[in-house]
């Protein structure tokens, strides 16, 4: 790994002028290799590395998906990875753009054990991402007061004031270079976190705050650098990397580095859609990098920028994979994990036994959407029963699952809802499905056939209702099982709320925990029914 990475670097640098080759020549000729990187004399190198959507991916993940490489991801490997260029390189900088938390290490510490993670292996600042809200606002506040490097959102007030709700920037400084960092959430992650979470807090439309702050910051440093949570909702699937058709873009992200000026690097999340090299907005000149998410790809740009002028004449950038089997775990990292394992060993008590491995599939119906969507709608005694794509965040293996893959593949503090939706309504939520912005709705007790190839809005060809044999009747009214993001209007399903709440909040106990118990006493589970979400092509 570590040769692969100087060779990168080698290749980056390109020795493009004649000094660079003279002294080149001139090491290797007396034998010196020097350690790190050599910048020209009027010329400075740095190096920026960052993450994005980690999502507490604390181990590695079979890679099932590449022929190259078995396993990758794991905090104890990205932060050996991370030492080992550090080491290498001249002056590193360290930059995460949100969603550390979820999981159910971090739902039992309330973010904590993704927190000490980052300590140990020194991020300078980070942005907010929607994921550091899911155990409320109140709670964040609290809590990132934990870390020692600055936790940016500008954009972020308390509700009806002026009065933010996080530092909106930072001044970070080693070595005589200054880079000014500005952190900002975007309108639409909003939408991803159960709204109660958030409410009492304003999220404001970020471009004019951010141009603020650039114009200010710019004359007092070298680099002005925007981590940014914005776009379109990623989709959560294992395998997302291997998928152009589910992959999400980075137009939000492309329209704000053409919006503001002055902004030198724009690190992105939320889309956990993967640059494997910087892009150049042409007007601008904003550099944009972003990667995949949980932590299989370390993102590296270095740049070199001109003295004085703080110019930068040349970069280089890609996506580092975090090959599991080539890096060593950090020491500190495996022994903090280990602590807070061992403070809930239960995690590893196998709950049940799968005859197959049970995979998400964020734009058609899943293996485990569907075992899920059946468990809402049997312990309910409902007629129908929807769950988001969005809300299932792990496969679960082939074989004995133990209750830490369980509670990660559903880590949220979702209650059980009970709803009485009329046909007109379900068809409504269907449709909204079928945009595809939020994923597919993985349901029970339905039967749909759709045709992508029909304008939104008119998607769902038929409905059946598969208990009773049945077309849905849009004026008839259906008992219906959700969770809590999609009751209150979560992910953009604003059907939901429109119709009638039979169970008062806090009233149905946490869906997660049901989970647990159900399928403890099923003890062996098989594949659910297929054939519920079916595509067919317009003659």
């Amino acid at each position: 790994m570590e040769s692969r990475i100087y060779c990168a670097d080698c290749n980056r640098n390109k020795l493009s002028n004649t000094l660079g080759i003279f002294i080149f020549l001139l090491v290797v000729l007396t034998g010196g290799i020097p350690s790190k990187a050599r910048a020209a004399e009027n010329a400075r190198e740095v190096t920026l590395l960052f993450t994005n959507d980690f999502e507490s991916a604390f181990d590695p993940i079979p890679a099932y998906w590449r022929d190259d490489v078995e396993y990758l991801g794991g905090a104890a490997q990205m932060a050996t990875l991370i030492d080992t260029i550090r080491q290498r390189e001249e002056l590193v900088f360290l930059f995460d753009a949100g969603d550390i938390f979820t999981g159910i290490l971090s739902k039992l510490t309330e973010g904590a054990v993704p927190m000490e993670m980052m300590i140990t292996m020194g991020y300078d600042a980070m942005a907010i991402g929607n994921h550091e809200f899911e155990y409320g606002w109140e709670s964040f506040a609290e809590q990132k007061s934990r870390l020692p490097f600055p936790v940016l959102g500008a954009n972020l007030f308390y509700e009806g004031t002026d009065h933010p709700y996080a530092q909106p920037y930072a001044i970070i400084e080693r070595d005589g270079f200054r880079i000014g960092v500005i952190g900002i959430i975007g309108l639409d992650a909003r939408t991803a976190i159960i709204p109660s979470h958030v409410a009492g807090i304003d999220f404001r439309e970020p471009v004019p705050i951010v141009q603020k702050l650039v114009d200010n910051l710019r004359p007092e440093v070298d680099l002005v650098v925007v981590l940014a949570h914005q776009g379109k909702t990623a989709p959560m699937q294992t395998d997302d990397e291997a998928h152009a058709d589910i992959q999400r873009g980075i137009a939000a992200d492309y329209n704000m580095a053409g919006a503001v000026e002055g902004i030198d690097v724009l690190f992105c999340g939320h889309a956990d859609a993967g640059t494997e090299e910087p892009v150049v907005h042409p007007k601008t000149g904003t550099l944009i990098m972003q990667t995949y998410g949980q932590g299989t790809r370390l993102g590296y740009l270095k740049l070199t920028l001109g003295i004085g002028n703080k110019e930068i004449l040349s970069h280089h950038g890609s996506l580092l994979p975090v090959v599991s089997n080539e890096l060593k775990p950090h020491p500190i990292i495996a022994q903090k994990l280990k602590k807070y394992r061992d403070q809930f060993p239960e995690l590893q008590d196998t709950v049940f036994h799968a005859r197959e491995r049970l995979s998400r599939v964020y734009n058609k119906e899943s293996d485990l959407g569907n075992l899920y969507a059946d468990i809402l709608r049997d312990v309910s005694k409902t007629q129908i029963a929807f769950i988001n794509a969005g809300a299932l965040r792990k496969d679960l293996p082939q074989g004995d699952v133990p209750l830490a893959d369980l509670m990660d593949s559903f880590p949220f503090q979702d209650e059980i809802v009970i709803l009485e939706m009329t046909g007109s309504q379900i068809k409504d939520v269907l449709e909204q499905s079928l945009t595809l912005e939020r994923g597919m709705l993985q349901v029970s007790g339905l039967k749909v056939e759709y045709d992508m190839g029909r304008p939104e809005g008119n998607r769902a060809r038929s409905v059946f209702v598969d208990y009773s044999n049945e077309d849905l009747d849009p004026k008839a009214t259906y008992r219906v099982a959700t969770i809590e993001i999609l009751a209150q209007g979560g992910d953009l399903f604003s059907a939901f709320p429109q119709s009638k709440r039979l169970t008062p909040k806090g009233s149905q106990p946490l869906f997660a925990d049901t989970l647990q118990e159900y399928l403890a006493k099923k003890k062996l589970v098989t594949m659910p029914t297929r054939g519920r979400l079916i595509s067919v092509i317009s003659k």
